[in-house]
């Protein structure tokens, strides 16, 4: 009985040898048949909530250059779009006509002089007889009042003679400030018309510093000025701005101004930043997206930017579960943090793995071999 036991025992060991060599055996090929695909872990911080609002740049120092006599454009001595300086001259205007009024001026005062002197002299002579009784005090007051009169007289030839003088200054049309100018919108050999009103010739941009100016509601507003410090707090310093097209600097604006009221009609503020212009990258009139600050999130789940995918359903992250297994999973997305990361809003908690490389060759469902990377 015995030896019979034995046999059974060694037949049950050598039929299960084999199964036991299959079934490691095909862990073996399966772990070596999983990728291998870096993935990170779902952090939290601290972070500044912002809130985006549609702009735009508008120079904060700009000039009209306009002609203000009547003539001929003589030169146009700029090149459209040079920078020019506080003084240029950048017109001329056909000076002939004033300067025969200057001359005229300068005459009519010359005149009104010579007549003073003599109606000074004679009020002294007329005087000096009346002490000999050899005149009437009425010729003496007679004398003073044309003396009086030739007086006053030369001031208006000298306002004639100012007026003038600046007329055929305006002939000469210089550069009111420092900056870039537009096109000329007249052309030498035209007509300048300018004596009724003011023509404009052409604009120039101080682009040193612009205003970004954009609109609030009223409600954001009063949650705004509720936190401490309100719009002189240090985060409205920095205000982050984006553009259309990604530019080459990057740019913030210091919050100034905001509107003494509220506009009945849209319920908004206006509110202005100044904007440092890098190398002249920026431009008079850019549209420009403004990310203001509303308030901090203590606990805000943040990933990598890079990791998170877009489709026609919107962003999305492909997170690896407790299995190993790849899962697609939309997410909500907020603000960007320290530039490369990204605040999640909805669809992921906080210790979740996601996959950050190999987004284009991964597949929900798919079984990898993690490899966390920090």
């Amino acid at each position: 009985m015995k030896t019979q036991t034995y046999l059974i025992y060694a037949l049950y060991a050598a039929l299960a040898m084999p199964l036991v060599s299959c079934h490691n055996k095909g862990n073996a090929e399966r772990d070596t048949t999983m990728r291998k695909i870096d993935v990170a872990v779902a952090t939290t911080d601290s972070v500044i909530l912002h809130k985006t609002y549609p702009g735009y740049l508008k120079s904060k120092n700009s000039a009209k250059v306009v002609g203000r006599v009547d003539g001929r454009l003589l030169s146009v001595n700029y090149n459209s779009g040079e920078y020019v300086t506080k003084g240029t001259v950048l017109f001329r205007i056909d000076p002939t006509l004033y300067q025969d009024a200057v001359a005229r001026a300068e005459a009519a005062l010359a005149s009104a002089i010579s007549a003073r002197d003599y109606a000074k002299s004679h009020y002294a002579a007329v005087n000096k007889a009346l002490e000999a009784n050899a005149v009437s005090k009425m010729e003496v007051l007679s004398a003073e009042s044309a003396y009086n009169q030739a007086v006053a007289n030369i001031k208006d030839c000298e306002a004639a003679l100012h007026t003038a003088r600046t007329n055929l200054g305006y002939c000469t049309v210089t550069a009111p400030i420092s900056g870039f100018t537009t096109d000329c919108m007249m052309s030498a050999g035209n007509y300048v018309n300018g004596s009724g009103a003011p023509v404009e010739l052409a604009t120039i941009y101080d682009i040193s510093t612009f205003n970004a100016v954009f609109q609030i509601e009223d409600a954001q507003y009063e949650r705004l000025v509720g936190r401490d410090g309100g719009m002189g707090a240090p985060v409205y310093r920095q205000i982050p701005l984006s553009f259309t097209d990604s530019m080459t600097h990057s740019y913030t604006a210091d919050l100034y101004y905001e509107s003494p009221s509220v506009n009945q009609s849209t319920g908004t503020i206006e509110l202005k930043g100044t904007v440092n212009n890098i190398d002249n990258e920026l431009k008079d009139g850019m549209y420009v997206t403004v990310s203001l600050p509303y308030g901090r999130k203590s606990d805000a789940i943040l990933v990598k930017d890079a990791s998170i995918g877009t489709d026609q359903l919107g962003k999305y992250l492909y997170v690896v579960n407790d299995s190993n297994k790849v899962v697609y999973t939309p997410v909500e997305v907020g603000d960007i943090y320290q530039d490369s990361l990204r605040v999640i809003t909805k669809g992921l908690r906080a210790g979740d793995k996601y996959v950050t490389k190999a987004l284009l060759t991964v597949r929900n469902g798919e079984e990898i071999s993690p490899v966390i990377v920090k």
